[in-house]
């Protein structure tokens, strides 16, 4: 397994995707993850869209992987007290809640800080604790109407719908904002960790999904924001949207056995390799030398009529070959089941088989940013709540009496 955070203990107070996978994040990486949940209740992620088994969603599955999980009651002063016995062997916290949630539980930041001063705070939700909607609850689309992802028209009856395909984008698509958001805040928590190896103090990190959303689009945002300020125009990047006959060089093709390639050579080096390839110098000239990259038809309007049929004439295995062959940007567009038969992805353990004791067999995204000699695996599958109570309690010198004791009296 990947052991670059073992040694360091998360303690996570979350529902629903957003601050799950931010502590998901870190337990892939090795941390020790303990989900805190209300007896009885706990994270309704498990219930959330399909189900393999009782309690069992595919969403909880991935998302609640790599953590121990522990009930406990925080709005009783015993079930607090336990949480602050457990915050001093921690060292990041992940808040999952809307805007001050665990301030009002007597477990937020500051009270955090005066019982453990190097702690790692990290709040990652839709909206974040600065700002005039931070006390909204939020879900996965709301932070991306925010940001400005959601295109959307209005029929002559009024409903207001979302434009499935937009055009005029340059990276268009659909932006998960919940995993979005955890990216971003594991990626500062681990960050943070580095900078108390160096100063010995904590931080308080405030991550929202809008933000990230929004800075996922940073490209497409960038250009919206500028567009006064541009000057010349003459070569902008093909948006998403725009006829194929105007990107010819960039865009998708049909091949022999009816799979799909996209060819991207939109530098002229990759467009004279293409050329090379099938044996057309006659297209060599159909390019723009004005600019580095070309993604038009060079003068050649008829150009993607042309490469039609060159396309049709091989497999797509047979354009994959040619493609490392001439150092060509080409690639196959898979379908989301296409990815678990690709040989490149397969080689890349992207593609995550496990087995949960419950569930059973379980496919999933592995880590996508493989280290060397520390293969990942699910180290914990998703926990049953409060599966793991007696087991963490037992670590902070709990007997199994006192554990009895605190489970008759509603604390667990």
């Amino acid at each position: 397994m990947i052991k670059l955070l073992e040694g360091i203990r998360v303690l996570e107070c979350a529902m629903l995707p957003t601050g799950d996978q931010t502590s998901r994040l870190l337990g892939d990486l090795g941390a020790d993850v303990i989900k805190i949940e209300r007896p009885g209740t706990g994270d309704y992620l498990r219930e959330l869209g399909d189900r393999i088994t009782d309690q069992n969603s595919v969403f909880h599955l991935f998302c609640n992987r790599n953590k121990r999980s522990i009930e406990l009651n925080l709005r009783s002063d015993e079930g607090r007290a336990i949480f602050f016995e457990l915050l001093n062997t921690a060292d990041i916290f992940v808040d999952g809640f809307a805007g001050d949630a665990c301030d009002k539980l007597g477990i937020g930041y500051l009270a955090q800080r005066d019982v453990k001063p190097d702690i790692i705070y990290c709040q990652a939700n839709g909206f974040g604790k600065r700002g005039s909607y931070s006390q909204i609850p939020v879900h996965g689309y709301m932070m991306g109407a925010v940001a400005g992802q959601s295109q959307l028209q209005v029929s002559e009856d009024g409903v207001v719908t979302e434009v499935v395909n937009p055009q005029g984008l340059y990276f268009s698509g659909s932006i998960d904002g919940p995993l979005s958001t955890a990216l971003y805040a594991a990626l500062t928590a681990a960050a943070a960790l580095r900078h108390r190896d160096h100063t010995g103090q904590g931080c308080y990190i405030d991550a929202a999904g809008a933000d990230a959303v929004l800075a996922n689009q940073s490209l497409d945002a960038v250009l919206a924001w500028n567009r006064d300020r541009i000057t010349d125009r003459r070569n902008p990047p093909p948006p998403v949207g725009l006829d194929p006959r105007r990107r010819p060089k960039y865009t998708y093709y049909q091949t022999k056995d009816d799979k799909v390639v996209l060819l991207a050579a939109i530098e002229h080096k990759f467009w004279d390799n293409f050329c090379g390839a099938i044996d057309r110098d006659d297209l060599l000239d159909a390019q723009n030398k004005t600019f580095a990259v070309d993604f038009a038809d060079g003068g050649k309007a008829d150009l993607l009529d042309e490469l039609i049929p060159i396309f049709r004439s091989r497999t797509a295995a047979e354009w994959m070959d040619i493609a490392r062959m001439y150092d060509i940007p080409l690639c196959p567009a898979n379908s989301k089941t296409d990815t678990l038969t690709d040989t490149h992805l397969a080689a890349r353990e992207i593609v995550h088989h496990s087995q949960h004791p419950v569930a059973g067999p379980y496919t999933s995204t592995g880590w996508p940013a493989p280290v060397d000699g520390q293969p990942f695996e699910t180290s914990r599958p998703a926990p049953a709540l409060g599966e793991h109570t007696d087991e963490v309690l037992a670590e902070i010198g709990y007997s199994s009496d006192q554990i009895a004791a605190l489970r008759d009296r509603g604390v667990v």
